[in-house]
């Protein structure tokens, strides 16, 4: 079963990392991607920082688009990988080995993709 594991973090809170801390995180998130391969597909992406995003609503005749999210919560994403496994239970125990986990504000999130 195929889901879409997003990684999340709270951006005011990514400063109280040290970079020294932080640097050894991602070294150990580079090799998680590579003891998963596996069950890895080859969609997946970092996503630029929130600043960046532009978001399109209905602003009643017509669509408006603005810069930025209007997300109510603190955290955004920061990526996202699809993951090809037997099951939720698969999903979690993968997830459950992301490095960034031990950082403050970082979370995954997993979805089920719906399939036709």
């Amino acid at each position: 079963m195929k889901y879409v594991i997003m990684f999340t973090t709270t951006p005011e809170l990514d400063a109280a990392v040290s970079p020294e801390h932080a640097e050894q995180v991602y070294r150990r998130t580079y090799d998680w991607f590579g003891t998963n391969r596996a069950v890895l597909t080859a969609a997946g992406a970092q996503l630029q920082p929130v600043t960046t995003a532009t978001t399109v609503t209905h602003g009643g005749d017509a669509p408006v688009v603005a810069d930025g999210p209007f997300s109510e919560a603190k955290e955004v994403i920061g990526g996202f990988q699809v993951i090809d496994v037997p099951d939720l239970d698969a999903a979690i125990a993968i997830v459950k080995t992301w490095p960034l986990l031990e950082l403050p504000g970082v979370s995954v999130e997993i979805r089920p993709i719906v399939v036709d």
